[in-house]
């Protein structure tokens, strides 16, 4: 669901080595009790990423994509998940495109050159390896202090299941990633049994088809439109069950609506996913081998001319190269991350402003016992969380309505892995505005938004 690598503009920040806990003890809420164990992400807010992953806002194509992946003097090349064409966004995408640039550079490199790689997400390990194998002196240089960039585990022993930073839901679309990651003995289970929850209890899934024909009829427009205004070009008019649609697609693909286009717009999801429950470093760790990745060290400056590549860091040293592969996320070179000497040509400006970072965001809650009922392994709450929802404050002219930061999904860990662990999650506008949130306030959100979930209390 997402991927790649990272970078930065800003000096390291090291990340946490325990499980996040609020720094006070929130009152549960209604019948929902304290979690033993809570974990959320902050995408929005990593300076190394500046948001999950890429997708493609109305009015973009794959033209940007390619532009973006062009290499400046066949010196200055670009990897990473928003420079794949077919799987933008995807640990896949995020994989072939190091693949890609390290034939890109084996094509026009001589024996011996020494080649920079920044950033040792997937798309950075994947073409140091393949530049290695083809008998070139590599370096890797990571912001962060651990290698897998939007690919990462959360390591403490207090979970059974250890929470994912990054992609973990792996879809119909992903067998290849799933079978290696099989075969390096990267556990998964397979959660199932989508539901749909309001207060009065268990219902249907919310049917995405209103949603699929909208996208369909969009298609076949002279212009692309939101998808938004594809549902409302189809004549469909919002509803609860419209909104719990909206916001699993958000959250399962980070997509926001209001932005994203109905000509690229990723399918609903599906009723089953793969989910990835042990450390994902596997993955990485074994295509980088034995080399040694350069960790904590911030890219800031990259000049460039037909003689080769200086890289400037954020301590003040400076170090040359022949060639560099850039796999830093769209997120950092859209905040002005590093900056290029000379600029970066139109094209690569054009395609880096116009393509959209999505946003993404988990919170993980381990409980000592399930307070649920249900075996459903996928949860999609439709509507309010209390038979009383708090009005929603109106907005003043010119603002923008505040999104709705109900977390609407919940994947139910019980059934497949035997532990009580519920991890929730959002996208789009919604993960926006919750990363910018401090953890007693998700933390309070979190158990608000599971209060459909929990037994009614007993009548006198």
């Amino acid at each position: 669901m997402l991927l790649a690598s990272c970078t930065p503009d800003s000096p390291p920040v090291p990340d946490p080595t325990k499980t996040r806990q609020p720094t006070v003890t929130p009152t549960p809420v209604g019948e929902v009790p304290a979690p033993k164990s809570f974990f959320r992400t902050s995408w929005a807010e990593d300076p190394f990423a500046r948001g999950a992953l890429s997708i493609t806002p109305a009015g973009s194509t794959s033209t940007e994509r390619q532009a973006l992946a062009a290499a400046l003097m066949e010196r200055v090349f670009f990897a990473g998940e928003a420079t794949s064409v077919e799987r933008p966004g995807t640990i896949a995408g995020a994989v072939r495109s190091g693949e890609r640039v390290a034939g890109e550079i084996a094509d026009v490199a001589e024996d011996g050159e020494r080649i920079a790689i920044v950033g040792a997400g997937a798309a950075g390990a994947s073409a140091a390896a393949r530049l290695i194998d083809a008998g070139f002196d590599v370096t890797v240089i990571e912001a962060r202090d651990y290698a897998g960039g939007r690919l990462a585990t959360q390591r403490d022993d207090d979970w059974p299941v250890p929470p994912q930073r990054g992609a973990w839901l792996l879809g119909a679309d992903d067998t290849e990633v799933a079978s290696r990651m099989a075969l390096l003995g990267v556990g998964s289970v397979a959660v199932t049994d989508p539901v749909g929850f309001t207060t009065d209890g268990e219902t249907e899934n919310p049917s995405g088809d209103a949603l699929k024909t909208a996208i369909a009829e969009a298609r076949d427009g002279i212009a692309d439109r939101t998808i938004l205004d594809a549902l409302e070009d189809a004549g469909i008019e919002q509803s609860p069950e419209l909104a719990a649609v909206l916001s699993s697609l958000s959250a399962m693909t980070g997509v926001d609506p209001a932005t994203g286009s109905s000509w690229f717009a990723p399918a609903p999801p599906g009723g089953s996913f793969d989910a990835l429950v042990s450390d994902v470093a596997p993955f990485v760790d074994s295509v980088l081998g034995d080399l040694e990745v350069t960790l904590s060290t911030v890219v800031s400056h990259v000049s460039y001319d037909d003689s080769g590549v200086s890289l400037r860091l954020a301590s003040g040293e400076s170090l040359t190269f022949d060639r560099v592969a850039l796999t830093v996320p769209l997120g950092v070179l859209q905040a002005g991350g590093i900056e290029f000497e000379p600029p970066l040509p139109f094209a690569h400006r054009g395609a880096i402003s116009t393509l959209e970072m999505g946003h993404l965001e988990s919170v993980w809650l381990r409980y000592e016992t399930p307070f649920w009922s249900t075996d459903a392994g996928i949860w999609h709450i439709v509507g309010p969380v209390t038979p009383t929802p708090t009005p929603t404050p109106t907005p003043s002219p010119g603002e923008e309505p505040a999104p709705d930061t109900t977390i609407r999904t919940w994947i139910n860990l019980l059934p497949a892995t035997g532990e009580p662990i519920l991890v929730g999650l959002v996208g789009g506008a919604a993960a926006r505005a919750i990363a910018e949130l401090g953890d007693d306030d998700v933390f309070t959100l979190a158990a608000t938004s599971l209060a459909p979930f929990t037994e009614p209390a007993p009548s006198e």
